[in-house]
């Protein structure tokens, strides 16, 4: 892998000392994501060219620093085959020292970065939403319970359940019409709710 002569950037940061930093990045599109919680010594690699191209709302919001969930995307030039791609989001309920994949969220889609706008994703005490905006004024909605080690995947639409896993998970699904404050009071304690990256910054050891 080639290295790219380019200082770390935090591109979102939950408090003064849990944030992701895009780090060895050509640009604001292709880097490697890492998760960092300065207070904890926890640094964890979370992918490369995938976290920094989510453009849809993040909010985490357990304020016991346990929950918290990360989705992806992909560079905006990529168009994906005419089954389009599946993108997935990680999540943790150890604060970060462990990352689990929840499946896809977005699903047979032809291009992710785009589509990555129409979301809301969310992590509380107990939860994490996945909200798809699906018409000019409401969103449809996926709410899965999280407890320490839960394994979303096998509970994903389409994906059928694996035989090891014995505890049973069931999600809910609603119109957020139909629940309109299921938001009401939740945010990221450093006010920050979309990924942000200085696209200025530039390796100097890259042609232009």
């Amino acid at each position: 892998m080639q290295h790219f002569d380019v200082p770390p950037q935090v591109i979102y940061r939950i408090d003064d000392h849990r944030f992701i930093t895009l780090e060895n990045y050509r640009d604001c599109r292709h880097g490697t994501a890492y998760y960092n919680d300065t207070q904890q010594g926890i640094r964890t690699r979370l992918g490369d060219e995938s976290i920094e191209n989510y453009q849809g709302r993040l909010i985490n919001a357990d304020s016991t620093g346990r929950n918290i969930v990360i989705p992806s995307s992909e560079p905006p030039r990529i168009s994906c085959p005419d089954k389009g791609c599946n993108v997935a989001f990680v999540y943790s309920t150890d604060g970060g020292r462990s990352f689990l994949s929840g499946g896809y969220y977005m699903r047979n889609v032809r291009r992710p970065y785009d589509e990555s706008k129409r979301y809301i994703v969310a992590a509380t005490t107990d939860r994490i939403y996945i909200a798809r905006k699906w018409r000019t004024d409401d969103y449809y909605v996926t709410q899965y319970p999280l407890a320490p080690g839960i394994d979303l995947r096998p509970y994903r639409p389409g994906e059928p359940p694996r035989p090891e896993v014995k505890t049973t998970v069931r999600g809910e699904r609603f119109s957020a019409s139909q629940r309109p404050n299921y938001l009401d009071g939740l945010r990221t304690p450093s006010g920050q709710e979309y990924v942000s990256c200085d696209d200025s910054i530039r390796p100097a050891n890259v042609s232009k």
